[in-house]
């Protein structure tokens, strides 16, 4: 990128920021802009993610990295898979829901947490809260897969239910939290929740060096936002790339509109990514660390999801297979580079499973 191309992106970058707060009135300039310096100097940076690795390395998974020619093939690039499927409670989300618990003070952790989640930020709450002795409370819709709810409520935690067409998860939550003293621990809109989830992409860059594409499946944001922080210190020339379903795309449609844009209750298989939009957070982190995003369809997914069931032995959800899907349906000019992807969860109902397969695979 030459010195031009990065002082256009710098000033795209900042023109970003002040569409997601314009100005509505000249006096109100100074207030704004002392918000805007505040919400900037809160933001994670890599030396956050630093200190989380340190902080759970005696208690998640250092989790493998699997190759495979086969797949290489496919893609036609080299691909290194990050296998969070086998992270504790089955997905990354262990990684920042316990750094953000074990960052609270022993008061806190006495009240307790509430936490609002699709499934693996439920489990991963869940979990943590047992190991650190904390109370917790967890926000989940009824339509939750099976396997995501009873994994929460295996490890111990109270489920509130919700109806999605209808119910305001964060407003659920934020009530808990307030009239019952909890601590609010939200799936991605939380400092130490995206550091922690950055310790993935920290671990594999540490294992296979530097990398020249990142696959980083995206539904609020902050797996990709941490991710992009690791890459950024370890392996500066690799380009993150997001990967939303496309029936889902408000990530990515925010990525080019440098704006924050909303979907509502995305129809799609990969329910960890049924997000209704990213937060400021991880949208301005987005904008300031990202390369690029893009979509795969649900059939891609599938696709995806059983061919490294078939191919690499590993049992991954659908959302965990959204960078997989985008590197064998060639979303990004990648011949021949080094590819990290991230293999983000394995959480899959086993029924629901057999039911996508019989789509795939129609008898007869």
């Amino acid at each position: 990128m030459s010195a031009s191309d990065r002082t256009a992106r710098r000033g795209t970058r900042s023109q970003a920021r002040w569409i997601v707060e314009p100005l509505s009135e000249f006096d109100a300039a100074d207030e704004q802009h002392e918000r805007y310096n505040a919400r900037i100097a809160s933001l994670p940076t890599f030396a956050d993610v630093e200190r989380a690795a340190e902080r759970i390395k005696h208690v998640a998974h250092r989790t493998p990295v699997i190759t495979s020619r086969s797949a290489d093939e496919r893609a036609g690039a080299r691909l290194f898979f990050k296998c969070e499927n086998l992270q504790r409670a089955g997905a990354f989300k262990f990684r920042g829901a316990y750094n953000a618990l074990a960052s609270l003070t022993p008061d806190e952790r006495r009240r307790g947490v509430v936490a609002f989640s699709s499934g693996n930020h439920a489990a991963a709450v869940a979990l943590a809260g047992q190991l650190l002795d904390t109370p917790r409370i967890i926000v989940m819709p009824r339509d939750a897969p099976a396997v995501k709810r009873a994994a929460a409520q295996a490890y111990g935690a109270e489920i509130v239910l919700y109806d999605r067409e209808r119910d305001d998860r964060e407003a659920i939550g934020r009530r808990l939290s307030q009239e019952r003293g909890l601590a609010l621990i939200p799936p991605y809109d939380h400092p130490r929740v995206v550091a922690g989830q950055g310790t993935a992409a920290l671990e594999l860059f540490e294992d296979v060096g530097p990398l020249d594409f990142l696959l980083v499946p995206c539904g609020g944001g902050g797996l990709l936002a941490g991710s992009a922080l690791s890459a950024g210190a370890k392996s500066p020339g690799c380009r993150v790339v997001g990967v939303e379903p496309a029936a889902g795309d408000d990530a990515t449609r925010s990525f080019h509109a440098r704006a924050l844009q909303r979907t509502h209750n995305p129809q799609t298989v990969a329910d960890g990514a049924r997000t209704l939009s990213m937060s400021e957070m991880t949208f301005q982190l987005m904008l300031d660390h990202v390369s690029a995003m893009t979509t795969v369809a649900d059939g891609q997914l599938l696709d995806a999801m059983f061919y490294i069931w078939e191919r690499l032995k590993l049992v991954v959800e659908p959302t965990g297979a959204l960078g997989a899907a985008a590197a064998f349906e060639h979303k990004i000019a990648m011949a021949g580079a080094r590819v990290g992807i991230v293999l983000t969860g394995g959480n899959v109902d086993l029924s629901q499973a057999a039911r996508w397969l019989g789509q795939q695979c129609p008898s007869g």
